[in-house]
């Protein structure tokens, strides 16, 4: 059953109140931070940005830097994924020459 509990937050100088889990709270806050830090990065000087773009703006480019993450994992495990079959294939190779 969810324990959810309210966590209040501070985006651009806005605060938010989100539930979640109490494990998950220091995630939450940190993720709060993170995206604050590139609202405010994007919005830079121009304290007359439209809030909704700056939001638009910090999304996407959180969600590329999530999609790099995610293609370098992919592009690791195939790696990973290569070199445990070459490990197979040399220990099939020592195998069957030992008998």
């Amino acid at each position: 059953m969810s324990q959810n509990q309210p966590v209040s937050v501070h985006i651009l100088d806005r605060e938010y109140t989100v539930g979640v889990e109490p494990s998950e709270r220091e995630s939450l806050t940190a993720a709060a931070r993170v995206l604050d830090g590139k609202m405010r990065e994007i919005r830079g000087s121009n304290r007359m940005a439209a809030v909704d773009r700056v939001a638009v703006l910090a999304a996407l480019n959180l969600a590329h830097e999530l999609q790099q993450v995610r293609d370098e994992q992919a592009a690791q495990q195939q790696r990973f994924q290569a070199a445990l079959n070459d490990l197979n294939r040399r220990l099939d190779i020592a195998v069957d020459n030992a008998r």
